[in-house]
């Protein structure tokens, strides 16, 4: 084996475990604490576990396949549905905190079924022909909601309505992203107009897709800002329409400490492994 090889290999190895370390790390909501399924929520759709883990990565079945944000999870056992006056709480292990210093400051991420519509021509087996793109438009969603906040499960805050993005529109999941990273929520769907899977994965720069949430946005009964350090439970209503939920997702600063620790140690093995070759292949070293 030469030097290089054994650099290749070390760092792959380091990759995977950063990755690894990545999922580990990802903190979603553990605990269902109240479901009410509301009007005109989709039928049979009213599991509330469903939305308790992590969102859906992969939809199983002969129609199914690995999630990304032209084909969004579908499937009765990965969404929950939420009709007007309806809502869905659900607590976390570990509590998460207000962090200026996560991506956009963005603390937490809320995953549904929206997508992007394909704008290909299909063939007569509905087959999208060529590459499929979208032209930003989206499918599914169209739910008015409001989102709050507790730490203590009693007292809820709700997050300025003002701030607050809409739920099962941008950004369609994907699942070969990161959950924990949130998209430049500055984006638009016109900003995805004429982009291929590809590009949207551009545009997403890693992340997992959902919809971002910032606990500085909380307001008391009277709407006037409130400092909230931290919370441990989240609460969907929809006052208007549907939302179909697949679930929740913490974001976390980027790099962790654990990472930077896991990152030194994988590089320091790259180090080592490089000397110790070029110590035992005299051919390697220079002058």
């Amino acid at each position: 084996m030469n030097r290089s090889s054994v650099s290749r290999s070390t760092l792959g190895i380091t990759s995977g475990a950063l990755l690894a370390l990545s999922v580990a790390h990802a903190q979603h909501a553990s605990s269902l604490v109240n479901y009410v399924q509301g009007t005109g929520a989709s039928a049979g759709y009213d599991d509330p576990t469903s939305a308790l883990g992590e969102p859906s990565r992969v939809t199983s079945g002969p129609f199914g396949g690995p999630v990304d944000p032209f084909a969004p999870a579908y499937q009765k056992q990965q969404l929950v549905s939420i009709g007007a006056g309806g809502s869905l709480t659900v607590g976390f292990a570990d509590p998460i905190r207000n962090d200026p210093a996560n991506p956009f400051g963005i603390d937490f991420l809320v995953f549904a079924n929206s997508g992007f519509a394909v704008t290909n021509a299909y063939d007569e087996n509905f087959n999208p022909i060529g590459t499929p793109a979208t032209d930003g438009s989206l499918f599914g969603g169209g739910a008015t909601t409001r989102v709050s906040v507790s730490t203590d499960g009693l007292a809820f805050f709700t997050l300025s309505p003002g701030l607050s993005p809409a739920l099962d529109a941008l950004f369609p999941t994907d699942g070969s992203g990161d959950f924990s990273k949130p998209v430049n929520p500055g984006l638009k769907t016109s900003d995805f107009a004429g982009l291929t899977l590809e590009g949207i994965r551009a545009l997403y720069a890693g992340s997992g897709g959902g919809t971002g949430f910032d606990l500085s946005w909380a307001r008391d009964a009277a709407g006037a800002p409130i400092p909230v350090d931290h919370i441990r439970f989240i609460r969907v209503e929809v006052t208007a329409g549907k939302a179909d939920i697949d679930g929740f997702s913490v974001v976390h600063a980027v790099p962790e400490p654990a990472t930077w620790a896991m990152l030194t140690l994988g590089l320091g093995a790259t180090a080592c492994g490089t000397r110790s070759m070029r110590n035992r292949n005299p051919h390697s070293r220079r002058p």
